[in-house]
């Protein structure tokens, strides 16, 4: 598996970090760009293209079990595929001295933290809209333990995708594995709102990764 599609915009000081954007089950590179207006405003991205064509759009995992979400065993294989393969487009592209921010909405946003748990001393942040966590260890969790980088989780409270236990493994994992900053919005299904938009732009701010807002 290789990524070989992406938009990017790597023209900002090399002092800020690159967001690596990553779309959901079904979307494309050009899905998530626009988030950055309301919460990281003029920073360099770079918006990759899931390797598997599905539909009119692509996917990160190319079985699942229901609705783009694989589980178990199949789940951590092809999580690992996929972050391997982002790995490897962060590593040729995005030079090795900028931080990277990972954010990511559904198969992307597992995929947000789980490249932390890949290569905990490259990635300096993850933002995770609606994601879920692959249950099996990484070796890289025993890092994570330690160094407890930030991770912004945040998710509706009516999202019918992922079952209670999934929900609570996401939230058990990385209270333990980072400095988690967790959000669950009222009235929200699988989606993205304005307030969490507010609350990234404020998570971002807090980290260093970005300048304050004003609203």
């Amino acid at each position: 598996m290789e990524v070989t599609t992406a938009i990017t915009s790597l023209h900002g000081s090399a002092q800020t970090p690159v967001f690596v954007l990553l779309h959901g089950w079904g979307a494309d590179e050009r899905d998530l760009p626009d988030l950055l207006n309301y919460c990281a405003r003029g920073a360099d991205y770079a918006s990759l293209r899931a390797p598997i064509a599905y539909g009119m759009g692509y996917t990160w995992f190319g079985e699942w079990a229901h609705e783009g979400a694989p589980e178990g065993e199949s789940l951590d294989r092809q999580a690992l595929q996929a972050a391997e393969a982002v790995d490897r487009w962060v590593a040729e592209h995005i030079p090795a001295d900028r931080k990277v921010v990972m954010m990511g909405f559904s198969q992307g946003g597992l995929l947000a933290a789980h490249m932390l748990r890949l290569n905990p001393s490259r990635y300096m942040a993850a933002v995770a809209f609606s994601g879920w966590l692959a249950p099996g260890a990484l070796p890289g969790d025993e890092t994570l333990a330690e160094s407890k980088p930030p991770v912004f989780y945040g998710r509706g409270a009516l999202d019918p995708i992922f079952s209670g236990d999934e929900v609570a493994a996401m939230s058990d994992f990385w209270g333990g594995h980072g400095t988690l900053d967790e959000h669950v919005y009222p009235g929200v299904a699988h989606g993205i709102c304005m307030d969490e938009m507010r609350d990234v732009a404020k998570f971002l701010e807090r980290i260093g990764a970005v300048r304050p807002t004003i609203w």
